[in-house]
């Protein structure tokens, strides 16, 4: 008898209440202060100049907060935010299609997973 209550999957409804657990801004981020101290200043300026973001990327093993820092830097710019499945992206113009979509300023996420 297989009824499990507990299995290793993400449901569509718990991957939106993880979302909603997430900090929106800079101040609310705890933990790796010299990342988001530089992160403080380069949205500062970008903001102060009127222009976008330059590039960001952020790179690492799962768990340490690079959707929830992609979201905050969306969040703190006032743009939108486009989330996109690394594996997905199996063709060059998969990823033009993507970016052409794109409003100058919006954030472009490529998960790992």
């Amino acid at each position: 008898m297989d009824d499990r209550m507990v299995d290793q999957s993400m449901h569509e409804d718990e991957s939106s209440f993880e979302l909603s657990l997430r900090p929106t801004r800079l101040r609310q981020y705890i933990g790796q202060s010299s990342i988001k101290s530089n992160l403080e200043v380069f949205i500062k300026a970008a903001k102060l100049r009127e222009e976008p973001l330059d590039h960001v990327l952020l790179f690492g093993p799962p768990g340490l907060g690079k959707t929830t820092l992609s979201n905050i830097i969306a969040t703190e710019m006032d743009v939108n935010i486009r989330t996109v499945s690394g594996p997905s992206l199996e063709r060059p113009g998969d990823l033009a299609a993507i970016l052409s979509g794109l409003q100058p300023g919006d954030v472009l996420f490529i998960d790992q997973r």
